[in-house]
């Protein structure tokens, strides 16, 4: 059976109080199930952030997307968790990420270890969350038992083999590093990072959900001339080839809707979340997509 859209909104933006109260309040207008907030110095702190985005809002889930698990002590990032989730009344979902940008742990003078690292920090993460939330005797507990759902960001194999043992939510970034950057995949890049996840998942009980972010949403009659913009950012590829990249979304909100079944068939993803630059116009696509 096809799992129904859900449409979440990554707040990149930093704001006051009575904006980011004003914010929320108009992503619960507009339709969206969940927000989030990233983990990125130069951004809000995810957890107060979440707490305040619960006061302004009653329907929304709220999430991380993602935390940077190099930033985290995973003890101490259980009390957050639990904290955050009986405040918010078990509306909180905990997505997290191996980390990527190493400018960012420079600044805060944490050391960026190579990958593999990385991914171990992931995985030990995730196993000391799974005990201590689940633990009957622990303090503070969590309003959700036995804890919030997970969500696991990646392409690389290691993660989305923890996310296939381990998650409830799955989130492909449609990108990877690349000369230290991000480079975009192409739909057969991602069509194999996507076989992967199966293979990993063969044998589980209960699907995960997938996930995907848009990182661009132009509603338009000129769909080329729309990306000729991301050209300067993504090298080698054409307009048309830019078009079919999952991560973008442009075209009219008939176009793009048709775009979002299309993809959920290919791919299987039915959560997709937007960047809040993009939450207004990516308002319309949802009243399309409700429901389908």
């Amino acid at each position: 059976m096809t799992r129904p859209f859900r449409f979440g909104v990554n707040m990149v933006t930093p704001a006051s109080g009575a904006d980011w109260s004003k914010r929320c309040e108009r992503a619960e207008e507009l339709g969206y199930d969940v927000i989030l907030v990233p983990d990125h110095l130069g951004m809000v702190a995810p957890f107060p952030a979440l707490a305040a985005a619960a006061e302004a809002t009653e329907r929304p889930r709220l999430g991380t997307f993602v935390l940077n698990c190099g930033f985290w002590n995973p003890t101490l990032l259980a009390r957050e968790i639990a904290t955050t989730d009986a405040l918010t009344e078990g509306r909180l979902e905990v997505g997290l990420g191996a980390g990527y940008v190493k400018e960012e742990h420079d600044r805060a003078g944490l050391a960026f270890p190579p990958p593999r690292e990385r991914v171990d920090h992931l995985v030990r993460t995730v196993e000391v969350l799974d005990d201590l939330l689940g633990d009957e005797n622990h303090q503070p507990r969590p309003e959700q038992r036995p804890r919030p759902p997970l969500l696991i960001g990646g392409n690389g194999d290691r993660v989305l083999r923890l996310a296939a043992e381990r998650a409830d939510i799955v989130a492909f970034t449609g990108a990877k590093e690349h000369e230290g950057g991000l480079a975009a995949l192409s739909p057969e890049e991602l069509d194999e990072r996507v076989a992967a996840y199966r293979g990993f998942a063969t044998g589980r009980a209960t699907p995960a959900e997938l996930n995907v972010l848009l990182q661009v949403v132009a509603v338009t009659t000129d769909r080329a001339a729309a990306v000729r913009p991301l050209m300067a950012y993504l090298p080698g590829m054409t307009e048309d080839e830019l078009l079919k990249v999952p991560l973008v979304a442009a075209g009219t909100v008939r176009q793009i809707a048709d775009q979002l079944r299309d993809q959920r068939e290919r791919y299987g993803f039915t959560y997709l979340t937007v960047l809040d630059p993009y939450m207004e116009a990516f308002g319309p696509v949802i009243e399309e997509l409700r429901g389908s």
